[in-house]
């Protein structure tokens, strides 16, 4: 049978069940060594050259593909919906002008979310490559694989943090009196008061303080006065922690045969309670009044740049693009699966839950601020504050409080622990991929996951001290913030529309999916997204303010320059490699620049070897 490459045609002949010759018509075609690109196929049995079952009919080592569809679709479903569609997109809509906040969101959604979410997708699924190795497309530009596995190992370390205190809250719902309600415990203080509300208020109340608040920084976080104030470990919190990592170890170890499984549950699961919460939410008094407070729009806000800006940041973060582990999910589809369809469908379920999940928090806000007589902007919170004051607090004045909040914080568990494990399963991808099958090991992959996970825990036992929210805080800031990730996605697309060539990668999808994707997309890789994203990048810098916690404490000169350490170690690896491998070349840059920018032998040799691959398993079928 022949296939057709855009340089010419791919022979393939079987013999007699044995063997099948890869031969490109004419002579011109050799592969990056000079050799002509020759392999052998394995017996119908399956069984590989050489004896081992561990590589695949052209020596690479063999690579699992989902069990079904749906697994693909419903692990980047629990992947990229996660904490920040229930914490973070409700306040930032609320913020910005309410539904006005829907048109700078839904604009850069089209400009600069689907596109580059169907470009991570779409390569990992042509290279059938993790990360770092889908780069070897353009392996001057190859740091940006290492970039994308330097912020997925510090979001790997510190997000699952939220997950150990989520795990600690769920364990201490199970009372008949949530333990943060009262102001008879041990971490209370004498200024702690249960019941508060606006209209007693009396000067000797003024100085006051919430039994919510007073458990979550006096016992949960133990809180010290300072990054330079580590003190002691919590211990209740760490076994959490430890309890946590042991589940994302089982959920990623067996690869994503298993994994593809876990997610059906972790990643539905959540829309039950949503919906439950919902539903309750509705019936409570005030309801109404904050779901106006969340849609009430304000059209003087898009006149504002930073609206714009927490709109780009927000769709970078929830659709979790420049991590790397989106790519490595492609990787395991098959070849011919429509990502591109995927793309659209992935997005719209994952902007839909953060605007549904908007009405949920909304409601229960404003059955608290009714209860308390106040004003909703006065119990408006995101991220931490949301999930472990605001709604904690407003289920204390619910019937039956601990099975709603058993409810909200076993949903946060299941929302952040999907996006915790295919987090590593990226990570591990990535590390694995980099060993050939002649370096196969058996317990390779379960080796490998032990040794992230205990890596990250060890790191993560600086976040259980007294100290730690203000470590992690330095992680949450800096490692994976927005200029990370936006510098991330820009050079994706540069490298991809200028470098490999926007028209060539629209050829190598037409293979896959059998058409080519609209225009559109070619334009946002090439002008459009690239410019947002710069855009929204430059923004942050000129707007950087210090980092302080809960605005009160400054942090000092050298945590900020960790900081900016942790930033950088990912930022610079892009302009690192390009001056290392220039360097290491001979010639002049002229000389040494022509073959990494448009390696085109090395390119129509991973088209061989991609379409062969497909080729050889139809005629062994």
């Amino acid at each position: 049978m022949d296939l057709d490459t855009e340089s010419g045609a791919l022979s393939i002949v079987k013999d007699e069940g044995k063997k099948c010759h890869l031969i490109p018509n004419g002579s011109g075609h050799q592969g990056v060594n000079g050799s002509l690109l020759v392999g052998t196929c394995a017996p119908a049995t399956g069984a590989a050259p050489g004896g081992s079952s561990q590589v695949d009919n052209l020596g690479y080592p063999k690579r699992e593909t989902w069990a079904r569809q749906m697994d693909f679709i419903m692990s980047c479903v629990g992947f990229a919906v996660g904490l920040g569609n229930v914490w973070r997109f409700p306040y930032l809509c609320y913020k910005n002008g309410g539904g006005v906040f829907l048109i700078p969101y839904l604009l850069i959604v089209f400009m600069g979310g689907i596109p580059i979410f169907f470009l991570e997708i779409a390569l990992g699924q042509f290279m059938k490559a993790g990360s770092i190795n889908v780069w070897n497309i353009a392996p001057l530009f190859k740091g940006l694989g290492c970039a994308s596995m330097v912020i997925v190992f510090f979001c790997n370390t510190y997000y699952i943090m939220v997950l150990a205190w989520g795990f600690y809250y769920f364990v201490r719902s199970f009372n008949a009196i949530l333990p943060w309600s009262t102001c008879n415990n041990t971490w209370n203080t004498p200024n702690c008061i249960e019941i508060f509300r606006q209209d007693d208020c009396q000067n000797e109340l003024a100085e006051g303080s919430s039994p919510i608040i007073e458990f979550w920084e006096n016992k949960v976080l133990n809180i010290s006065d300072g990054l330079d104030q580590p003190g002691i470990i919590n211990w209740e919190v760490m076994l959490c922690l430890m309890a946590t990592w042991v589940m994302v170890y089982f959920c990623v170890w067996k690869g994503v045969k298993s994994t593809g499984k876990i997610v059906y549950f972790t990643a539905t699961f959540p829309y039950i309670v949503l919906i439950i919460l919902l539903v309750r939410g509705v019936t409570l008094p005030g309801a109404y009044d904050g779901i106006m407070y969340y849609l009430k729009p304000d059209w003087t806000k898009l006149g504002e740049a930073q609206v714009w800006i927490d709109a780009g940041t927000q769709i970078f973060f929830s659709y979790a693009i420049g991590l790397g582990a989106l790519t490595a999910l492609g990787s395991y589809n098959r070849f011919n699966n429509d990502c591109y369809k995927d793309a659209f469908v992935l997005a719209l379920i994952n902007s839909g839950t953060s605007f549904f999940a908007g009405f949920v928090v909304f409601s229960i806000l404003g059955f608290m601020a009714s209860e308390q007589g106040v004003d909703i902007s006065k119990v408006a919170e995101s991220g931490p504050g949301l999930a472990f004051i605001a709604y904690p607090k407003a289920v204390t004045l619910m019937p039956v409080a601990p099975l709603w909040a058993a409810l909200f914080f076993f949903m946060l568990l299941l929302l952040g622990l999907d996006s915790q494990f295919v987090g590593v399963e990226g990570f591990v991808t990535g590390i694995l991929d980099l060993f050939p099958g002649k370096y196969y090991m058996r317990y390779r992959r379960e080796l490998a996951v032990a040794v992230c996970c205990l890596l990250c825990f060890i790191i993560d036992l600086s976040m259980v001290t007294q100290g730690g929210m203000y470590v992690f805080q330095l992680f949450d800031y800096y490692s994976a913030s927005g200029m990370t990730l936006l510098w991330q996605a820009f050079w994706e697309c540069i490298v991809v529309a200028w470098v490999y060539g926007a028209d060539r990668f629209m050829d190598d999808i037409a293979r896959m999916i059998g058409y080519r994707p609209f225009p559109w997309m070619k334009w946002c890789w090439s002008f459009i997204t690239p410019c947002v994203c710069m855009g929204i990048f430059l923004f942050h810098l000129i707007n950087y303010k210090p980092l302080t916690y809960n605005n009160v404490y400054v942090y000092p000169w050298w945590g900020e320059v960790i900081g900016w350490c942790l930033a950088l170690s990912s930022m610079l690896c892009i302009p690192v490699s390009v001056v290392y491998k220039l360097f290491r070349a001979n010639g002049s840059i002229r000389e040494v620049g022509d073959p990494p920018l448009c390696p085109r032998a090395w390119i129509e040799f991973l088209r061989l070897r991609v379409i062969s691959s497909i080729a050889i398993n139809s005629v062994l079928t």
